[in-house]
């Protein structure tokens, strides 16, 4: 076996282990055999365990101050369920467009509670979320602040924002970097006195906070701490500029998981550390200590709680290597084939959840029904003897999973997705069918 193929199926054990349990060689979710759902609902499927999402979310509260809300980002994945379930638990909601406002709404989220970031907001989803009365509108740009004051003319009503800040490149870090560098997203920090300037002049906007936008996916709670830091620098510029205290500090969301071999998770304990300095400065200043501390984590909450199941349908030799060919795909978890912000396509953690009990003595490709070399969600992977009927499964799938996939490319069906609470388990989205594509067409 090689090495990546050791590291891989250690850290697919790992998670197994954390997460998760094994009952005669079956994965188990919650208390049920991965064969029990998959008998129930078919493959492909995608799989949240609801305790793992406690556990996750427990975790990030322990680790960091009662002073700081967490606010779970929709994008990460907009499932009902799992909105309601961080809802539910007293979490925000963040949003990035007029649709996940809607999700936000339906679950039951207050409107307060709601956060509005994300470049190029339509005069539409602006009015939506005026006209929702959310918590704060996150600034991306001058113009955007011009045309919220504009639309707030017309209900003739004040709306709380925030700045959106694109740091300096001193506060950069994270597997995709997204700030620091001429960028959609957030005001660029030398530009910043500006901005504020424009603002606090006009009497439809009432500015409240600062968001700091860095980059995602970080596991060293060192780059954190600089970026936290840099965050109540800019803060504390702002406050003095404005003459009053701030009421938010949104320090941004970014908190990663680790995917792949080279990779280790965020130390929490350190985290929670620094985190605790950074609230001791806030505290000692006057014109930042009433405010609320935010976080907007998504893949640290969900992602380690999906699992995306699908079926060997075949295995195919060509040219010495072999082939597990399955019945989903890169249309249905578009990050595991490496298309989705990879420079280098790396396995996630992948295992046949079925033989978790024999050894890996195979290498093999695991590929699905695309007509695309594309199609690709394990490379070089090794497992055990495979045969039609096993079941491949991917995990650390519950963020940028099926939302964020091409689930009509080629007309298949798109997953369902089933939620597991201990020993029970329901649908909390119907598989698709073709019929329901040529429906949509119909209606068009």
């Amino acid at each position: 076996m090689s090495n990546t193929a050791i590291l891989n199926a250690n850290h697919a054990q790992q998670l197994i282990e954390r997460h998760f349990s094994v009952s005669q060689g079956q994965l188990c979710v919650g208390r049920l055999p991965i064969s029990e759902l998959v008998d129930t609902h078919g493959t492909p499927l995608y799989i949240y365990d609801r305790s793992v999402l406690e556990q996750q979310l427990s975790a990030l509260e322990n680790a960091l101050s009662p002073r700081f809300d967490i606010y779970y980002s929709i994008k990460a994945n907009p499932n009902q369920e799992i909105l309601k379930f961080f809802v539910g638990r007293g979490c925000g909601l963040e949003i990035a467009s007029g649709g996940e406002l809607h999700q936000a709404l339906q679950a039951g989220c207050p409107s307060e509670s709601i956060l509005f970031a994300g470049p190029g907001k339509s005069d539409d989803e602006l009015e939506y979320a005026l006209a929702s009365d959310i918590g704060e509108i996150h600034v991306e740009s001058i113009d955007e602040a011009k045309r919220i004051s504009q639309l707030s003319r017309r209900p003739a009503k004040t709306q709380r924002i925030a700045l959106r800040i694109n740091p300096s490149g001193e506060a950069q870090g994270g597997a995709m970097r997204m700030g620091g560098l001429p960028s959609p997203f957030g005001i660029d920090e030398e530009q910043l006195d500006e901005v504020v300037k424009y603002v606090a002049n006009d009497s439809q906007l009432d500015l409240v906070g600062v968001h700091l936008f860095t980059g995602t996916q970080i596991l060293d709670h060192n780059v954190l701490a600089t970026q936290y830091r840099h965050a109540v620098a800019l803060a504390r510029r702002v406050a003095k500029q404005l003459k009053k205290p701030l009421e938010t500090i949104d320090f941004g969301g970014g908190l990663g998981i680790p995917y792949f071999k080279h990779e280790a998770p965020l130390d929490l304990d350190a985290f929670g550390g620094e985190a605790a300095l950074i609230i001791e400065e806030i505290d000692n200043d006057p014109l930042l200590s009433g405010a609320r501390l935010l976080v907007e984590p998504g893949r640290f909450l969900v992602g380690e709680a999906g699992i995306y199941v699908s079926r060997v349908t075949g295995i195919k030799e060509s040219r010495e290597k072999t082939f597990l060919m399955i019945d989903g795909g890169m249309h249905h978890h578009l990050a595991a084939s490496g298309n989705l912000g990879q420079t280098i396509k790396r396995n996630y953690p992948v295992a046949l959840v079925n033989k978790l009990n024999e050894p890996d003595t195979t290498t093999v490709d695991v590929v699905g029904p695309l007509c695309t070399p594309l199609d690709v969600l394990a490379r070089g992977v090794s497992l055990p003897q495979a045969e039609v009927g096993d079941l491949f499964a991917v995990f650390q799938s519950g963020a940028y999973g099926r939302s964020a996939s091409p689930l009509g490319f080629l007309s298949h069906s798109s997953p369902p997705e089933i939620w597991v609470d201990g020993e029970a388990h329901r649908a909390i989205r119907r598989r698709g069918t073709l019929t329901d594509s040529l429906h949509d067409q119909q209606q068009a």
